[in-house]
């Protein structure tokens, strides 16, 4: 078969069984743009003191999410995203390289599934995407790339995190480019591509859709020199006096109900006037910001290309993020595939979080830690890989002038990952197609998210979730959650969505009913016991 880059869009709409859409109308461009491992209070307009003005910006001219969610981990996030289904049942239940013998969780996107690219193209979209991919292993094949997904152009990396100095698994289109030039950044780059796309694209007919996957502020903390300096001694009051007073701005903005108390500080974490290696853990978090905030000044350049070549107005525009803060520390052994042995001008690498090494350079590899983590997630509980709300509530920025005219204020509206492939085919004026390559898709899960994006009443929704045995389901305001392989927990998310108040020896009935739907979900999910998940033999 033909890369797909090179198809005729005839041949691609052929290659998925469906039929050809001729647009009646003129599509909007469609930008969707997503943060790695950045917590809930990360960016200015939820609540953070990092300097994020284009993201503020994107806020002010569009509308803010308060409860939207993701996957709480890295690949089922994208896996979810891209296809609109929950990440068992595109094949990635847990991570990319596990490759186990259960249908949910092979960690390879499967073929009953099709990606947003693949949706949008018969419709007369141009296609590109740029920087982390994460839902294939990272081997010779080639099978589910981007340009074999869907994409006419991709620029990023395959694997889930690499050095921002020296990635390694960095592709363009269909073969591995390792950077050459003096001076690389992960994040400028994956900008520079995306703005080269936007460029090229606007001066065509065709509306394009891009998909930006920024690598930052994932781990190693990597940062430049002068971004870092905008936070030399931001965070001398610590974690515990940065909760507060995120969540004080948090509520002042109307971002989270005052009823909601912030959570206790993690039982793990020491009060910030205990801690020891003050310098280093100020300056974990000083590097930290300096990633959000670069990312910022190229989303910035992203939208100013899109002002520029006159494409704004009809363009709808995306952000979020695809887990909650992220509490991993990285020893000084870990054997990754992903950390270079060696910079680029010959030094050694000296990977682990060390008090004595100060992080931020390219013979660094180091991550923020539990305690920031508790801080990015204010006011919630938990993170990355957990299902409370400190691992799966994301920022939801949505803008799109054509459309989107209560521009600046919030939406209650509950959503999931599962909504961008809905929204993006109803925007587009797609077809989701019922089969890819002679195999049956799987229908789509999600809903589209446009009529809430434009002001309408919220309503209610029935959301699921598991990751590493960790399970909940959210049903109108309810929600029922298990720290794996604790008991399930019920709250009331609407008085208390810092899920303070369990409410399970109370209302037992609600939590039979709650766990009877979840239980049904998870069969037809392709979900298993995580027990089962591994022990089960590998491909």
């Amino acid at each position: 078969m033909m890369p797909q880059s090179s198809l005729t869009r005839r041949q691609f709409t052929a290659s998925l069984g469906g039929a050809l859409a001729a647009p009646a109308r003129r599509r909007p461009n469609i930008v969707l743009m997503m943060a790695d491992d950045m917590g809930y209070s990360d960016i200015g307009c939820y609540g953070s003191e990092i300097a994020t003005p284009s993201l503020d910006g994107l806020a002010r001219r569009g509308i803010r999410f308060t409860q939207f969610y993701n996957t709480a981990r890295c690949c089922p996030t994208r896996a979810s995203l891209l296809t609109g289904l929950y990440p068992h049942q595109a094949g990635i239940g847990h991570m990319v390289d596990t490759g186990r013998q259960l249908p949910g969780y092979r960690g390879d996107l499967n073929r009953q599934c099709v990606t947003i690219a693949e949706a949008l193209r018969p419709a007369g979209y141009r296609t590109a995407m740029c920087g982390k991919w994460h839902v294939t292993p990272v081997t010779e094949s080639r099978h589910n790339w981007p340009l074999q997904r869907g994409f006419e152009k991709y620029y990023g990396i395959i694997h889930g995190a690499a050095s921002y100095y020296e990635p390694v698994t960095l592709v363009r289109d269909n073969e591995y480019s390792p950077p050459r030039e003096k001076g690389y950044y992960l994040t400028d780059a994956i900008g520079d591509n995306a703005v080269r796309y936007i460029d090229e694209y606007s001066k065509g007919q065709d509306p394009f859709f891009l998909y930006v996957a920024f690598t930052s502020p994932h781990w190693p903390l990597h940062a430049l020199e002068s971004d870092i300096a905008k936070y030399k001694g931001r965070y001398k009051g610590g974690w515990d006096a940065l909760r507060e007073e995120r969540h004080a701005r948090m509520k002042k903005m109307g971002l989270v109900d005052s009823r909601w108390p912030l959570t206790a500080r993690d039982e793990k974490v020491p009060a910030w006037n205990d801690a020891g290696n003050k310098e280093w853990f100020e300056r974990r978090m000083e590097v930290y910001a300096a990633q959000v905030d670069r990312m910022d000044q190229n989303i910035g350049r992203i939208l100013g290309k899109l002002k520029e070549t006159g494409a704004e107005e009809d363009t709808l525009v995306l952000f979020l993020s695809d887990n909650g803060g992220c509490a991993e520390e990285l020893g000084p052994k870990a054997a990754a595939r992903h950390i270079p042995k060696l910079t680029p001008d010959g030094r050694p690498v000296l990977q682990g979080n060390r008090p004595e090494v100060m992080p931020g350079g390219p013979d660094t590899y180091q991550s923020y830690g539990l305690p920031w983590a508790n801080a990015s997630n204010t006011p919630f509980r938990r993170y990355k890989h957990w299902v409370h709300e400190g691992g799966i509530s994301a920022p939801l920025i949505a803008r799109w002038p054509a459309q989107i005219r209560k521009a600046g204020g919030f939406t209650q509206q509950a959503g999931h990952l599962v909504d961008i492939m809905a929204t993006c085919v109803d925007a587009g004026g797609a077809q989701y197609p019922s089969q890819r390559q002679g195999e049956t898709v799987k229908p789509l899960e999600g809903k589209s998210l446009l009529a809430a994006a434009r002001g309408g009443k919220p309503a209610a929704r029935e959301l699921y979730w598991e990751h590493e045995g960790n399970r909940a389901i959210r049903s109108g305001d309810w929600k029922l959650v298990s720290r794996y392989p604790g008991d399930w927990e019920l709250y009331d998310l609407k008085a208390d969505r810092t899920e303070m108040n369990n409410l399970a020896a109370a209302q037992p009935a609600r939590v039979a009913e709650l766990k009877a739907k979840w239980e049904a979900w998870a069969k037809r999910a392709d979900v298993e016991p995580w027990d089962v998940v591994q022990k089960a033999p590998r491909v």
